[in-house]
């Protein structure tokens, strides 16, 4: 019998979130499926939108062709753009779109002499100052790039620093910049932008954040795998859980009062405590900073971690499960434990517990094809 760590991904919950998304955007919307679909699989993930999305964005060349090689034919967005002038030609020859974010860039693409004229998505940094032309900057790229043989589009983007956080002004100055520098450009009436991701989808779609919505294409990322990134989130929101993460237990230990348990002997027992060991670790993608007190679920009955997580395994408090024993369900993120509580007990984001997880069995399910 194999190893009974699984993570479950609900397709049909993933397509949920997409519409979602363009429902609460109102444009039209780049699924964000880099880092393999944040690991959830990004063939899966793309296949199960296919002829329904607008597109994918993803980080990179060597991601994009894994998925035209899987014959996805909807437009391919790089959101790192190309890193040598070696790209361009199969960047033209699989008809990819490219983010420009560099004056090297634009100097590279406009002595490239391409087959083809390329999609181009010009970044601006509005402040959150990773990659980005500067404002200054930003109107003389345009310049260059509108009217050149190689340019057949240009979208013009920037990204948020502190959408998730609804009390920072941040944002709204952001967009102030974005918008005034853009504006002085003499763009043609359809001009296209690119603003949201999915924390501004989320938090600021009813704000002046998010302007001429209908010419905007939006970037939902997380929220597509049904993490709410928001601080402020509420329960409410319709999203729903793509990955549920479960094994089982694999050995019970009955500790006394003053007994410890596991690396480091983190745990005392203050009571007479019945200890569920699971195989599950930070091997698997869990996080061993998770502590004592992080939720997880057994038999559907909310319960907790005890001590320290360790490479293959972990404990869990059975104390209050009366009916655990040798070979019971336990759901470390998913359907009754939400990723975002985890990832707050262990100082992360869902994010990276998401793309941590590996080793383990993927189970893929679409209820909409049953």
């Amino acid at each position: 019998m194999s190893r009974p760590t699984t993570a479950h991904i609900r397709l049909d919950a993933f397509r949920h979130n997409y519409r979602v998304a363009k429902q609460l955007h109102g444009g039209k919307a780049l699924a964000v499926i880099k880092a393999n679909a944040y690991g959830h699989g990004a063939l899966h993930c793309a296949k199960a939108i296919e002829g329904e999305a607008d597109g994918f964005a993803v980080a990179c060349l060597e991601e994009a062709l894994q998925l035209r090689k899987a014959d996805i034919l909807e437009p391919i967005l790089l959101l790192e753009g190309f890193f040598e002038a070696i790209e361009l030609p199969d960047i033209v020859a699989h008809d990819l779109w490219i983010v420009i974010h560099a004056q090297w860039q634009i100097d590279i693409l406009l002595k490239a002499n391409l087959s083809k004229p390329l999609h181009i998505w010009l970044k601006m940094d509005s402040g959150m100052h990773r990659v980005g032309l500067s404002p200054d900057e930003y109107a003389k790229a345009y310049a260059r790039l509108k009217d050149h043989k190689d340019v057949a589009t240009i979208v013009l983007m920037s990204h948020f620093a502190n959408a998730d956080n609804l009390d920072s002004q941040h944002t709204l100055q952001q967009s102030e910049v974005f918008h005034t520098t853009i504006y002085a450009l003499n763009l043609p009436v359809h001009a296209q932008l690119s603003l949201a991701n999915s924390a501004a989808i989320l938090g600021w779609q009813k704000t002046q954040v998010l302007r001429e919505r209908q010419h905007q294409w939006s970037r939902p990322g997380i929220m597509l795998y049904g993490a709410n990134p928001i601080i402020q989130a509420s329960q409410a929101l319709v999203l729903k859980p793509v990955m549920q993460l479960t094994s089982k237990i694999i050995a019970i230990q009955n500790i006394d009062i003053g007994q410890s348990i596991g690396y480091g002997s983190l745990f005392t027992a203050a009571r007479h405590t019945k200890v569920g060991v699971v195989a599950c670790g930070y091997a698997d993608g869990y996080p061993r900073a998770a502590s004592t007190d992080t939720p997880v679920a057994v038999e559907g009955t909310l319960t907790r971690i005890l001590g320290r997580v360790s490479m293959d395994m972990l404990f869990v408090d059975l104390t209050d499960v009366p009916n655990a024993t040798i070979g019971s369900q336990v759901e470390l993120w998913g359907n009754q434990v939400p990723a975002n509580a985890v990832a707050k007990a262990a100082a992360t984001i869902s994010y990276e517990l998401f793309c941590n997880v590996k080793r383990v069995h993927f189970q893929y399910y679409d209820a909409s094809n049953i």
